[in-house]
């Protein structure tokens, strides 16, 4: 069954862009190889000079779990945080170990974009262009929560999908609907909370 609305709701979903190059690439923090496998392509690439991973674990967590690493015979760990996962991807993946900056208290999304800023506060480097790499189902929301963080930045949104859900299938199974419907109701619940 066609439904129109889907189309809209794909196309705000998921944001992903072409990248060029910034200041910074972003990694908010996950337990998936494939978005800093990603960035460190982009690094590669030179599409930015610095990388700034984030993250410590889930916020109810009480450690980095790793039941989402896909890589596990690459990135055997162990890791504390995922900082540290996603920065041993990185340098496994040709990225100095002076390019990658630390943000390693976030527990989430919010919290990556936000500490990711104090960092770049201190180190004196607000960016002015960046390349977040995220997950395509969850693109849009990390991208609004990165553009409220640094309101002066232009953002590229380039995306992986470790757990198969793409623009192109998510309508195709029950498990690309729920975790596109998923975003849709967290957009809503958690920006809901900011506004007056």
């Amino acid at each position: 069954m066609q439904l129109p609305f889907f189309d809209e709701i794909e196309k705000y979903i998921f944001a992903e862009t072409t990248a060029e190059p910034a200041d910074v690439i972003f990694i908010p923090g996950n337990g998936y190889a494939e978005m800093a496998e990603l960035a460190a392509g982009l690094y590669r690439q030179g599409m930015a000079d610095t990388l700034l991973p984030s993250g410590k674990y889930a916020k109810g967590k009480s450690g980095f779990s790793d039941i989402l690493i896909n890589k596990k015979e690459r990135y055997p760990g162990p890791y504390q945080t995922e900082w540290e996962f996603l920065k041993d991807v990185l340098v496994k993946n040709g990225v100095p170990a002076e390019a990658v900056l630390k943000e390693d208290e976030a527990t989430f999304t919010w919290e990556n974009a936000l500490f990711s800023r104090r960092v770049l506060e201190r180190e004196g480097k607000l960016p002015h262009s960046a390349i977040l790499c995220t997950r395509a189902v969850h693109s849009r929301r990390c991208l609004e929560y990165y553009r409220t963080a640094f309101p002066d930045t232009h953002f590229y949104v380039c995306c992986a999908s470790p757990a198969g859900i793409t623009r192109e299938n998510w309508r195709c199974s029950q498990e690309g609907i729920d975790a596109v419907m998923g975003e849709l109701t967290r957009i809503v619940s958690q920006f809901s909370l900011w506004m007056p």
